[in-house]
């Protein structure tokens, strides 16, 4: 049986080349499994890292209780390892983080009081400790992505949310789409929940994204997405014999 079933919440966790983050990811991790308010575990998703990531991985989950792994044969990317996590957890609730560690774990403490107020809660980053290049970039994509999906969310990209496993596991996941979960989860006519959560400067390695892949990347995603809302079907069944076994 997979075992993230004895949870009630997996933090999917994707990684590409963060070997120098890694300890303190663990000790973070570490930290807040002692504290967290529900059963928690942690899947680590190594997305074709070719620096030590998956070594160091592999031999803190093979000697750690309630964390563990999978490995991408290949980069997927963000959305990719999302996906290929997401798709393997059993438990009723799964979080996402970066690796990097701009956000808490602790702060997860925060979503989870208020799962009940939707299928998809979100945090937000206050007080971002990022450059200001990086700022302007954020908030310009933010109005943009806002104008097209009309999702409401002023921080769509914050790497802290839990949602039911069930739903995401639906999602039409394609490259990108980790930009707009929100707007996807309210395309399928389910609540998404804000809440205000931490955020801190990266402390090792380089982050993977740029202005190039962010602007051309991501008007090449939400053109997709405005596609994929067009063609997007959710029938409802209006009557049924089928009986639950």
């Amino acid at each position: 049986m997979n075992q993230t079933s004895d949870y009630e919440l997996t933090v999917v966790i994707p990684v590409y080349n963060e070997q120098e983050s890694l300890q303190d990811l663990f000790n973070a991790l570490s930290s807040y499994k002692q504290k967290s308010s529900v059963k928690v575990c942690f899947l680590f998703v190594n997305d074709g890292s070719s620096d030590n990531s998956f070594n160091l991985i592999k031999q803190f989950c093979l000697s750690t209780t309630d964390f563990y792994y999978i490995s991408l044969e290949k980069r997927s990317g963000l959305t990719g390892a999302l996906k290929a996590g997401f798709s393997v957890v059993k438990s009723d609730w799964v979080g996402y983080m970066d690796a990097d560690l701009q956000t808490f774990p602790d702060d997860f403490e925060l979503l989870l009081k208020n799962r009940y107020q939707g299928e998809l809660i979100c945090g937000i980053r206050t007080k971002r400790h990022d450059s200001f290049s990086k700022k302007i970039q954020s908030k310009l994509a933010n109005k943009i992505r806002n104008l097209v999906t009309h999702d409401g969310i002023s921080d769509t990209n914050c790497p802290l949310k839990i949602g039911r496993t069930k739903l995401l596991n639906r999602l039409p996941l394609f490259t990108g789409m980790h930009r707009f979960l929100p707007a996807l989860v309210k395309m399928t006519g389910n609540r998404v929940y804000t809440v205000p959560v931490r955020h801190q400067e990266r402390k090792h390695g380089v982050s993977k994204f740029n202005l190039a892949n962010r602007a051309f990347s991501g008007l090449a995603d939400l053109l997709a997405f405005v596609w994929m809302r067009s063609r997007y079907i959710e029938p409802s069944v209006a009557e049924s014999d089928l009986k639950d076994r």
